[in-house]
C-alpha cells in the first residue's frame, strides 16, 4: 500500500464502482463530510445540504499528500469567504484526506458543492483516461485523477483555473475551523502546524497569519487582519 507522500501515476481508465475522493478542503473533516453524505447543515453555516443517495460514512479515510498548490479563491455562499481550490500544476505538495466512496456519493458529492441536487452519476471515462477533465465550468466542475491507491482510482475536483489567475480571497474563521480539524483527523497536525499551513496558501497569505489562524483553531475569533 502506497504511504501518504505516495500516490503512484494512473494506470488505466477502467471504470470502477469505488474510487478515492481526495478531499484537500473541508471536506478533510469527518463531521462535514458526512453533510454532504447524509445530509444535513455544517456547524458554522446555515446552509442545508440535501445529502447523497446513498448516505452511509466513507467505507475507509485515509490520509494522502497531492503534488499541487492549495489557494483560496472566490466567495463561498455557504462560508462568506474564499473557498479552497486545488492547483494540480502548481508547486509544492497539499495535505489531503482520501475517502472510500461509491461513485455515485462521489457524483453527489460534486453536485452538491455546485449547489445541484444529487441524483445523477458523472461519467468518470474521460478524467479516468486522461487525468483531468472538466465537465463544465463551475467552480468545481473540473475532476482530476491524482494517481491511484490500493488498484482504485483517487479524484478530486476543483477550479479550471490555475491558481495565479484568480484573485485571492482569504477564507472565513469558521471554513478555516473545518480545515484545521481535517488536518488533526487525517495527519495528526496541531493547531500550530496547520495554522502555519493554511496561512501560508495564495488567498490566506497576507490576511491572515499563523498567530491568527491558530488561534482560531483553538476556539477564538480575532479579526484575520494584524
Amino acid at each position: 500500500m502506497p504511504g501518504p507522500a505516495e500516490l503512484p501515476a494512473p494506470r488505466d481508465a477502467a471504470a470502477p464502482d469505488r474510487l478515492w475522493y481526495a478531499a484537500y478542503g473541508s471536506n478533510m473533516h469527518a463531521d462535514r463530510i458526512r453533510c454532504y453524505l447524509a445530509g444535513g447543515v455544517p456547524v458554522g453555516s446555515t446552509h442545508r445540504y440535501p445529502g447523497c443517495r446513498d448516505p452511509r460514512d466513507p467505507e475507509r479515510s485515509e490520509p494522502v499528500w497531492l503534488p499541487g498548490t492549495l489557494y483560496f479563491a472566490t466567495e463561498s455562499l455557504v462560508w462568506t469567504g474564499g473557498r479552497a481550490f486545488y492547483d494540480p500544476d502548481g508547486d509544492g505538495t497539499v495535505a489531503a484526506r482520501a475517502h472510500l466512496v461509491t461513485v455515485g456519493q462521489f457524483s453527489d458529492l460534486v453536485a452538491q458543492e455546485m449547489y445541484r441536487p444529487p441524483g445523477t452519476d458523472l461519467d468518470l471515462a474521460a478524467v479516468l483516461a486522461v487525468g483531468r477533465y472538466a465537465i463544465g465550468p463551475g467552480r468545481y466542475e473540473t475532476l482530476v485523477r491524482a494517481g491511484d491507491r490500493d488498484g482504485l482510482p483517487v479524484l478530486t475536483c476543483t477550479a479550471p483555473a490555475r491558481y495565479r489567475t484568480l484573485p485571492g480571497n482569504p477564507p472565513s474563521a469558521a471554513y478555516l475551523r473545518h480545515l484545521g480539524a481535517g488536518l488533526a483527523e487525517a495527519h495528526g497536525w496541531p493547531p500550530e502546524r496547520a495554522a502555519r499551513y493554511l496561512a501560508a496558501a495564495p488567498g490566506a497569505r497576507g490576511h491572515w497569519t499563523a498567530d491568527a489562524v491558530e488561534a482560531v483553531l483553538r476556539g477564538h475569533d480575532p479579526a484575520p487582519r494584524g
